[in-house]
């Protein structure tokens, strides 16, 4: 396929020109039209678009920088939006339905949290989420809604979003107590990796293939074999918004699941185990990679009930 002829990568590449020639990518009307319009572009499903197999070098270039450039505009958003929220008084997290995409991470936090219960019989003690940014939502939705009694380590290089981010849960009595914040490159973060249950690697963590690559490789040679490691990745035209994870990148992980949302949520979820640990042997049982549908509301009310049960609450010596 002549990709760069395709209606759609046309569109996406005219919107890529005129992101590309904007002053700035900080929040404004024109900023986010822009990024809207090139969401609603890349969210259909039912194309046969395979990035994967793009070789045209204009239409490579326009993805690799399309995608820096959507990295670069989320942070300022979440920046921009991480400042007013703890502007409030009151507790910050009372207001996050002010952040526009709040709803997503609700999703995407219930379908991360279903997709990990469907591979482990105990509930995560401690996790680690790498590259937290000044808006942890990931950390917040899982932490108020799934994972009551686990305690979420953040993981950031920049101090100021670290700043930004706990003076969002500094009010709230509960997360107050269960959300750290660490300002550490990942690539300088050794001691303490493989004191984590889960670890989650954030999408805009490895912003090309090669760092992406890296951080994987640095991670399998610090977590605890039989740990979890939960990955975003893109599929179809949603990879020309982020960068995409192949089972491949994942030497010395079992790939456990490869979920692929056909609605809002834009980012793929990858769940791997890292091989070794007393779990090996299970997790051989669930298998290959697989891209599969998860019932959500069957697998939340399971692991609800998991938490429920003490003796069940205790850390994965081997497994998110």
């Amino acid at each position: 396929m002549a990709f760069e002829n395709n209606l759609v990568v046309k569109q996406i590449i005219d919107l890529y020109n005129q992101i590309s020639n904007l002053e700035s990518l900080k929040p404004s009307k024109n900023v986010d039209t822009l990024f809207g319009q090139l969401v609603s572009t890349c969210l259909p499903t039912d194309t046969n678009i395979d990035v994967t197999e793009i070789h045209d070098e204009k239409v490579k270039d326009v993805r690799s920088h399309l995608i820096k450039l959507c990295g670069e505009a989320e942070g300022y958003l979440e920046q921009h939006f991480s400042t007013i929220l703890g502007s409030f008084e009151d507790n910050p997290l009372n207001h996050l339905h002010i952040f526009p995409y709040y709803n997503n991470y609700l999703k995407l936090g219930k379908l991360e949290f279903d997709l990990l219960a469907q591979h482990t019989t105990n509930v995560p003690t401690k996790v680690a989420f790498i590259g937290s940014g000044p808006m942890p939502l990931t950390s917040i939705v899982l932490a108020k809604f799934h994972l009551p009694n686990t305690t979420f380590h953040n993981f950031d290089i920049d101090s100021q979003a670290n700043k930004l981010a706990s003076s969002l849960v500094s009010r709230d009595p509960d997360l107050s107590k269960r959300m750290i914040f660490h300002t550490t490159d990942v690539l300088n973060a050794t001691e303490g990796l493989d004191q984590y249950d889960v670890v989650f690697l954030a999408a805009l963590v490895g912003m090309d293939k090669e760092s992406k690559v890296k951080a994987i490789e640095h991670l399998e040679k610090h977590m605890a074999p039989g740990a979890v490691l939960m990955l975003r990745s893109a599929h179809g035209l949603r990879a020309f918004l982020y960068p995409i994870v192949d089972s491949s990148d994942l030497k010395g992980f079992e790939v456990l699941t490869i979920y692929h949302p056909s609605d809002d949520v834009v980012n793929s979820v990858v769940i791997a185990r890292k091989l070794g640990g007393s779990n090996g042997a299970r997790g051989s049982q669930i298998g290959r990679c697989v891209v599969m549908p998860c019932n959500c509301s069957k697998v939340h009310a399971i692991m609800n009930n998991l938490g429920k049960k003490k003796n069940l609450i205790e850390e994965f010596s081997a497994i998110e």
